[in-house]
């Protein structure tokens, strides 16, 4: 008897977890972690990170504003990390970047997961960059695992 409400408060979402009727839960029935690591209370209020405040301590670096989230943004930043992971970007010139091709694998496999669960639920403009960067990126994991290739052959 699992009753689930929603009433928006400023920005939150109130969701009741456990039955309206039941007595509050003790830590030791459904958890085995320490006490402190898990919801104990009955209702859970949630917040969407940008409406959170922010710290207001005073930051001696420069801040840059963040773009506003998009499905776009999200396709570019997996594709990033992507070829981060590929060895593809650098931080700066004396850095040479080893490929993680285990990971970058995983990360292409997730936005192909992507690709798969939001199939007609994108505009057309989304799936083209979803779907080019994908195989972009794949052709770029071959490439970068024939040259890994080449260079332990070389050695060997």
């Amino acid at each position: 008897m699992e009753s689930r409400s929603q009433e928006p408060e400023a920005g939150s979402q109130k969701i009741e977890v456990r039955g309206q009727n039941q007595p509050p839960a003790r830590h030791a029935d459904f958890c085995l972690l320490p006490p402190g690591f898990c919801l104990v209370s009955p209702v859970v209020k949630l917040k969407l990170m940008s409406e959170l405040v922010p710290d207001e301590t005073p930051r001696e670096d420069v801040e840059i504003p963040l773009p506003p989230a998009s499905f776009s943004f999200l396709v570019l930043s997996l594709r990033t990390q992507t070829e981060l992971q590929l060895g593809l970007l650098r931080y700066s010139q004396e850095d040479k970047a080893e490929p993680n091709l285990p990971l970058a694998r995983h990360s292409i496999d997730l936005m192909s997961v992507l690709l798969e669960k939001t199939k007609g639920n994108l505009s057309m403009e989304e799936h083209r960059l979803l779907e080019n960067s994908l195989t972009e990126l794949r052709f770029r994991f071959v490439q970068v695992q024939d040259d890994v290739a080449k260079a332990a052959a070389q050695k060997a």
